[in-house]
């Protein structure tokens, strides 16, 4: 799985004119979900971004995760993410998931999330989003639980 996380301070998902999901500040996570992915790989990357460390401390360090600030989780499906962007000038998504694979386990993130953390928030799977946010830093990172990738 593959996801960019920002830490914001605040994000919002509308769909069709309605707001869905929206956070104050924490963490918004685009998630895309590959064909080689499972659900291990959506309790690794779920546990990433609630122990990642990206909010500043006392002295200004990037020393504080989504849980030692309480903030909020907005996860967002965005298969594009995993478009392989190395050849030509048009993506290729022959490594992401099928549909009902990646629905099943962003589902699945989405599940095992509202389970273990209480301030989560979501988009929807295949939808036309509207994805608003404020970037505070910027700070943005990209995580991936493929060893193939890093």
């Amino acid at each position: 799985m593959i996801s960019i996380i920002q830490r914001v301070t605040s994000a919002k998902v509308t769909v069709n004119n309605h707001d869905i999901g929206k956070i104050d500040e924490g963490i918004l996570a685009l998630v895309a979900v590959e064909k080689e992915d499972a659900q291990k790989d959506a309790e690794r990357l779920l546990e990433r971004i609630l122990n990642y460390r990206i909010f500043a401390d006392g002295n200004d360090r990037m020393n504080l995760s989504l849980r030692d600030i309480n903030g909020g989780l907005l996860l967002v499906p965005q298969f594009t993410l995993a478009a392989d962007t190395g050849k030509g000038n048009r993506p290729s998504f022959i490594s992401a998931a099928p549909p009902e694979q990646g629905r099943e386990l962003f589902e699945c993130l989405h599940r095992l999330a509202t389970t273990i953390y209480p301030r989560v928030q979501s988009g929807e799977f295949g939808a036309d989003m509207q994805v608003s946010l404020i970037n505070n830093g910027p700070v943005t990172f990209i995580l991936r639980t493929s060893k193939a990738h890093g």
